[in-house]
């Protein structure tokens, strides 16, 4: 398959990632686009790292990886808590954390 594809797809993908990001309101499909768009992110890095031959995109990826991770823990971790509190995962309806 044509590394172009692989390109094409990403950034298919990361385009459908923003648009989620910036239309929708619900907190869990905010990060559900996000770590999309991380994924589209870390398909170029792989393709570019394949294209030159050598492995430096693929342990930047896995490193993203590894930090999304923790960013769905730290984020799901917020969310419950204000759902708990608002009975509401709407981003407009969190304004639980000012002051």
């Amino acid at each position: 398959m044509n590394p172009v594809n692989y390109l094409y797809l990403s950034a298919l993908l990361f385009t459908i990632g923003a648009a989620g990001v910036l239309v929708r309101r619900n907190a869990i499909v905010l990060f559900m686009c996000v770590e999309l768009m991380l994924n589209a992110s870390n398909l170029a890095l792989v393709t570019f790292s394949r294209l030159h031959g050598t492995l430096d995109g693929q342990i930047i990826a896995f490193f993203t990886m590894v930090v999304a991770a923790a960013e769905v823990v730290v984020g799901l971790a917020i969310i419950v808590s204000i759902f708990r509190t608002r009975h509401s995962a709407s981003v407009d309806d969190s304004n639980l954390m000012k002051l």
